[in-house]
């Protein structure tokens, strides 16, 4: 109240005097230049911004892809845009997006800042590891949490035997359906989540559990909350967030989701014991107690919270969707799940070339499937791949900033910039991708039909901040999809029109809401 009073106070003394006026739209204006001034002539090119606002208004929030898209056609691989006083860089195409995460990974590995997190009471340096700033304390929570991940099974046979057994439970509330349609969003959310949580809680959570269905919900509430334009104006004026409905619209979902969280804790450390590590929780708390004496170290209370929000919600959901994108392709293309596949152009049936048929012939109905299979599965595993490309799940990543001055394609780049490394760009990238805007797993086949893997295939980004979860969710997406398909054929549920196959952006690609039908075999 006392800023607003003396705002008012000045602005009225403005233009009762008009050179003080004069003076204060000059200061204001020159402040605005220099705050949104470029790097100079080698500074990527971009569309000409407006004082304040910067590009805001010629981006749409809702679907960001687009926008950059249409800003690659005009401007090229390497762009310039601003968000009011924020000086950001797009980078599109393979060639470019390689050489900003991986060729130049030590200069692009930072993050922007996060001025919202202050607004959730949380300490500065207490970033989580998806979104801490690079440096010392990134280093040593990403090295913890990969370590930490490994010691409860990531990349064993242990965590293999987890997964599948969830798949088993994920089948069986399938199977409750009696083959009538149903939408298969949250029990796909509940069965992938219920991997994290046994590995982050020490415990999975039933299907009918309401408490944890409420967090599902919540957390793609979250995801929506966080796009368009209104949390950006939030970012460059945080202090418009002491205005109380904006705080609760913006803020409500990550309250709900980190109240959860706290509360696992809290039995955690309850029941803690130094001598019996049971989950994630457990060894982080282990770490604070190592660490107790020292309050500003990375292992405290904030971080392990935050830390745990991001297993939680990463873990969760790119994988369902991912899942959830394969069950529509399926049933958008059932040629390819299991009747005869026809390659597009030519009338050649190949009954090896279906998914249903492959699965049979390599594993059978009477075991389950394990990742030795994914070998003898080459179609199976280029149809995965082909999902993940085709519904190219997080379309421009997160965002990195460069930590030094660097040089992306001729281009230089102050340090400080905020980049975005658009993955549509690549997953899709028509020098490289023979069909790119078409489900078509051939792309990870070759001519003897082996798998192969393409370089160019980046669903989980690349460089030193790469995802860190990659290697699990390659296990789900595998294990689920083969054993979904080992037990059902999916389809459309009659007198249903087709369901939508473009996508719906919030943060993520997800496929618009449909129903199925799973039969069983």
């Amino acid at each position: 109240m006392e800023l607003l009073a003396a705002l008012k106070s000045l602005l009225a003394s403005c233009f009762h005097a008009p050179s003080l006026f004069l003076f204060f739209v000059t200061f204001i204006l020159l402040v605005d230049f220099m705050k949104r001034r470029k790097g100079g002539s080698s500074y990527p090119p971009g569309p000409p911004s407006w004082p304040f606002v910067g590009n805001m208004l010629q981006v749409d929030f809702r679907n960001l892809p687009t926008s950059f898209d249409k800003f690659q056609k005009k401007f090229g691989n390497v762009l310039s845009f601003q968000m009011g006083w924020i000086n950001l860089v797009v980078v599109n195409g393979y060639d470019a997006v390689k050489e900003a995460l991986v060729t130049k990974s030590e200069d692009t590995a930072d993050r922007p800042p996060m001025p919202l997190l202050e607004n959730l009471g949380f300490r500065k340096d207490c970033e989580g590891v998806v979104m801490a700033r690079y440096g010392r304390g990134w280093k040593d929570i990403r090295r913890f949490t990969i370590s930490t991940l490994r010691n409860f099974g990531l990349g064993k046979k242990s965590l293999e035997e987890r997964v599948s057994q969830e798949a088993t439970c994920l089948c069986a509330a399938f199977e409750t359906q009696d083959g009538c349609p149903f939408d298969p969003h949250f029990l796909i959310n509940n069965a992938v989540s219920n991997v994290i949580c046994s590995i982050v809680f020490g415990d999975r959570f039933e299907y009918d559990d309401e408490k944890f269905q409420r967090m599902l919900h919540v957390l793609d509430e979250s995801l929506e909350t966080g796009q368009g334009l209104l949390p950006q104006v939030l970012s460059l004026f945080p202090v418009l967030l002491r205005i109380p409905f904006l705080e609760r619209k913006v803020f409500r979902p990550q309250r709900e989701i980190f109240s959860f969280m706290r509360e696992i804790i809290k039995e955690h450390q309850e029941t803690f014991d130094p001598a019996m590590t049971r989950d994630f929780i457990d060894a982080f708390l282990v770490e604070m107690e190592k660490t107790k004496d020292n309050p500003s170290d990375i292992f405290c209370l904030d971080n392990l919270l935050f830390t745990v929000g991001d297993l939680f919600g990463a873990g969760t959901e790119t994988t369902s969707t991912s899942l959830r994108w394969g069950l529509l392709y399926m049933i958008l293309y059932p040629d390819i799940q299991n009747h005869l596949w026809i390659a597009l152009g030519d009338f050649k049936a190949d009954k090896t070339r279906q998914v249903h048929k492959e699965i049979d012939t390599v594993i059978g109905r009477g075991r389950k499937p394990t990742m030795e299979d994914q070998i003898n599965l080459p179609f199976t595993n280029a149809v995965i791949h082909e999902i993940q490309r085709c519904g190219d799940i997080v379309p421009l990543s997160l965002p990195h900033m460069t930590c030094r001055d660097t040089e992306i394609q001729g281009f230089v780049i102050p340090k400080g910039v905020g980049i975005f490394t658009n993955l549509t760009s690549v997953l899709k990238d028509e020098t490289v991708w023979e069909r790119p805007h078409q489900f078509y797993p051939e792309h990870f086949l070759d001519a003897e039909k082996n798998f192969v893997k393409r370089d160019a295939f980046m669903p989980f980004s690349a460089g030193r901040r790469v995802c860190l979860g990659e290697q699990l969710a390659r296990m789900e997406l595998f294990l689920f999809f083969t054993t979904l398909f080992q037990r059902f054929t999916f389809t459309i549920p009659k007198n249903q029109a087709r369901p939508r196959e473009d996508p719906v952006y919030i943060f993520t690609h997800s496929p618009h809401s449909y129903q199925i039908c799973a039969e069983l075999r």
